[in-house]
């Protein structure tokens, strides 16, 4: 008879491959060489993009892209500006779509290194306090608008949340969820279930990590898709991963 233990770890590994296998079959559209997107739903996006981040070398960074009719909300852009036109130009070439508002997860080139180039779009901009405050200090462009505990957007008939619920992986980083979708972008501050450490937490804050997490796992028990800053997507796993990694650095 098998044991508990080895039951558990034959569990974990199906239910791994099972969300490899899902992301594979996932609607793939290529937009570069460098750039794809991945259709989580009929409305939602997974970019992922490739760049070159001293001292790191090339990195795959996830963003996500929010679609309601004729128009859409950029979570996260590609790390260099040149890669954020190439989207964007896309999305109004191949979809018809316009993108009509950007929120950066934190201050990161990962995130919001194409922010010039949408600020020259006229593209508006939302972030959290913390990360107008950090990009002032650090000489990068200045998002348009700033919030401190929530910020609630329209799209259309739907609903876009962010919050700000305690540092972690940096001081700033905001969790964005899609109620209609139940789509959660915590982005860098959840690690993907092949992640064995928490990563670059230079800016971070690795005393609070784990209460962070905790609020978000509490706070978003509905779930259904969560994405990460790098690596796959997941479920709700992706947190409690995420927590037992942060508990470990304690």
């Amino acid at each position: 008879m098998i044991n508990m233990k080895k039951w558990l770890v034959i569990s974990l590994m199906v239910f791994l491959q099972g969300q490899v296998w899902a992301q594979q079959i996932a609607q793939r559209l290529k937009v570069s060489d460098d750039i794809v997107l991945v259709k989580l739903s009929e409305r939602a996006y997974v970019h992922i993009s490739q760049a070159e981040i001293p001292p790191f070398g090339r990195v795959s960074s996830n963003g996500l892209i929010f679609v309601n009719g004729k128009e859409a909300f950029l979570f996260d852009t590609p790390v260099t500006e040149e890669e954020t036109r190439t989207l964007v130009d896309w999305l109004k070439s191949s979809m018809e779509v316009e993108v009509v508002g950007f929120v950066p997860n934190h201050w990161h080139i990962d995130c919001m290194g194409g922010l010039a180039y949408l600020q020259q779009q006229h593209i508006p901009s939302w972030a959290n306090q913390i990360t107008v405050d950090s990009a002032k200090v650090k000489g990068l462009p200045v998002p348009d608008h700033r919030f401190t505990d929530s910020l609630q957007l329209k799209l259309g008939d739907k609903t876009i949340e962010c919050y700000y619920l305690g540092p972690a992986h940096a001081t700033d980083n905001i969790v964005v969820w899609i109620p209609s979708e139940k789509i959660l972008f915590p982005g860098c501050l959840v690690k993907s279930m092949n992640s064995r450490t928490l990563g670059n937490t230079g800016d971070g804050d690795l005393k609070a990590y784990p209460a962070t997490i905790i609020k978000v796992i509490d706070k978003f028990t509905d779930a259904r898709i969560v994405i990460p800053g790098h690596g796959p997507f997941g479920g709700p796993e992706l947190l409690r991963h995420t927590y037992r990694l942060a508990e470990s650095n304690q």
